[in-house]
Formats: structure tokens, sequence, C-alpha cells
């Protein structure tokens, strides 16, 4: 059993044992040393990911007013449905008290008058 070695891969590091910590906090990761320039990007990165994101907001806005003009329109041919529904209605209503002909000549008169106002 000695003389039998331990078989280690070569691609995997042992991390070292670090021992007790002072403070006797051993839940904490191990601190690292401080280095305030590690994080730091370049300048030509730095613009590069300005360009892509004002790119990608442009991309943004543009598909939140297509998506904002499919709904207005689709709220519009409601309420053209709507009113157009109302006025056959209220058309009815006319003939159910007057004559064919003379329904016939108010929505004529009230389409001039529309057309006159718009």
């Amino acid at each position: 059993m000695s003389s039998e070695a331990v078989p280690t891969t070569e691609g995997q590091a042992q991390p070292q044992p670090q021992g007790m910590r002072v403070n006797g906090k051993q839940w904490h990761a191990p601190r690292k040393a401080f280095r305030p320039t590690s994080g730091l990007t370049t300048f030509e990165k730095r613009s590069r990911q300005r360009i892509e994101m004002a790119a990608m907001k442009a991309k943004e806005k543009e598909m939140k007013d297509d998506k904002e003009t499919e709904r207005k329109q689709r709220v519009q041919r409601i309420k053209d449905k709507r009113a157009a529904k109302e006025e056959k209605e209220r058309y009815a209503k006319m003939a159910e008290k007057m004559h064919k002909k003379r329904v016939e000549r108010l929505k004529r008169k009230e389409k001039r008058n529309k057309a006159l106002n718009s």
C-alpha cells in the first residue's frame, strides 16, 4: 500500500490549504489583494461599448414606436367600428318613426355637413 502512488491529474490544480483564519470567520471567502487598476478598460473599448449601446437603444425605441403605432391603429379601428354601429342604430331607430326617403335625405345632409366641418 505504501508503494502505490495516488494518481493526480495534471490539468486540475489542487487548492493550497490556507490554515485557520486569524479572525475565526472560516465561512467567508479568502480575501485577495486590492488591485485598483484590474477592472479598468481602455478608452477604445468603452467608446465601442457606448456606440453599441446607442445602436441597441435606437433599435429598441424603433420597435417600441412600431408597437405603439400598431396599438393606436387597433384602438382607432375599434372606435370607428363603434361609431359606425351607433350611427347605423340611430338611423334604424329613425326609420321606424319616419319614412325611408326622409331618412335617406337626412343621411345625405349629415354626410355633407360632416364633410364641411372636417
